[in-house]
């Protein structure tokens, strides 16, 4: 028997206590969006009103050649100005990101009681869990977006406990990025065979993360400071892979997909489907853009998006923009995403760069250790970027 989603009750313990998430909710043939889930007018999209980011995607293939400083200047004001920019030729496999986007629709296709057991509370790993919308017992109105988010802490934890429909898919092409042998690596013979039946989740973190790296070593650089290996590591020392899905709505004006926020991590990536919906706030006239004004982000074939998070803004002590964005939902067809999370480690000592203080002669945030921040962040609903008052030195009246 269909529950009634005009119950408010009734339909929040069938979406995210029993874990049915709002597929489960749409494919009973939803015709309008229950009430729990209209946003004020206030925080509505209105896709007519938006403009589309038109800069082309940061090419990092030449970072090897003689364009090396262009581009580490562009990567730089793409995050001193919007916080956000495209990139390509970044050493992810093309082939790797589609079957990706695969693996992440037959995950959320598959029944939901088969997603349910990844629900926190029963989840076989806390590496792994199922939910839906950002934190639905806080939230005024609840987004329509159910996820999947895998917390990598070993290869071994990752081939044990991540959902295999989340792991592999078989290779889409005849071009193989897996660990089968390299002679083999352009066999067309292999298209189909059990020794490419790859974990596609991982290999994207893998491969992103080199990217992840240099880009921040870059950031950290123009910054006007070095950090060693093990600091690097540090501020991405915790990595999470989400897959985001957002089903078909009855009413996408009414709705979000993602609430107003930005990231509370370093840096993000990001793997966008071709149906687009992601909004990113301007912080200040740009390029004949106004402040306040929503640009909507296009997919762009084979490339990814990176954005900068709250951490990277407090350690430039606010020359980085830690960029405001959010995500609309579609009437007709389902959308998928899939961003790494690259997130300091728990115990980090977070704060503005000394070198860049002693340079802008005021620390605008405070010191703290990252698992404070960690904390206020997911004990509130998505409200831009608030987050951020958590670690901003007060001064005295």
């Amino acid at each position: 028997m269909a529950p009634s989603f005009l119950d408010g009750n009734s339909m929040f313990n069938f979406v995210v206590r029993d874990g049915n998430g709002v597929k489960g909710m749409v494919d009973f043939g939803l015709s309008e969006v229950p009430e729990q889930y209209v946003q004020p007018p206030e925080e509505r999209i209105d896709k007519l009103n938006a403009t589309t980011h038109d800069n082309p995607p940061i090419d990092l293939s030449k970072l090897d050649g003689p364009d090396h400083d262009q581009i580490v200047e562009e990567i730089a004001r793409a995050a001193e100005t919007l916080g956000f920019f495209q990139v390509m030729n970044h050493g992810v496999p093309v082939e790797l990101l589609e079957s990706l986007k695969d693996a992440a629709n037959n995950f959320f296709g598959q029944p939901p009681e088969k997603k349910a057991v990844y629900r926190k509370g029963v989840s076989p790993s806390p590496s792994v869990r199922y939910g839906t919308s950002f934190v639905p017992d806080k939230e005024k109105a609840l987004e329509w977006k159910d996820y999947i988010s895998l917390r990598y802490t070993t290869d071994a934890e990752a081939l044990e406990y991540w959902p295999q429909e989340c792991k592999s898919v078989w290779s889409r092409t005849a071009y193989v990025w897996s660990s089968c042998e390299p002679h083999l690596k352009k066999s067309k013979s292999l298209s189909h065979s059990p020794h490419c039946y790859r974990d596609v989740a991982l290999e994207y973190l893998r491969t992103s993360i080199k990217m992840v790296s240099k880009v921040l070593e870059i950031l950290i650089g123009k910054l006007g400071v070095t950090l060693d290996d093990s600091k690097i590591d540090g501020l991405i020392g915790l990595k999470l892979v989400n897959m985001n899905f957002y089903p078909t709505c009855p009413n996408p004006e009414l709705t979000v997909g993602v609430g107003r926020h930005s990231d509370m991590g370093t840096l993000t990536v990001l793997l966008q489907d071709d149906i687009g919906g992601l909004y990113v706030k301007m912080e200040e006239e740009m390029d004949g853009k106004r402040k306040g004004d929503w640009l909507e982000i296009p997919p762009v074939p084979g490339a990814l998006v990176i954005n900068v998070g709250d951490t990277l803004q407090i350690l430039s002590n606010g020359r980085y923009k830690s960029a405001e964005h959010r995500v609309r939902t579609t009437r007709t067809k389902s959308r998928v995403s899939i961003p790494i999370f690259t997130i300091p480690k728990p115990t980090e000592r977070i704060g503005p760069l000394p070198q860049v203080v002693e340079r802008d002669g005021v620390a605008r945030y405070r010191e703290f250790i990252f698992e404070e921040y960690m904390n206020n962040f997911f004990s509130n609903a998505h409200d831009g970027k608030k987050s951020l008052d958590f670690a901003k030195n007060i001064w005295p009246a």
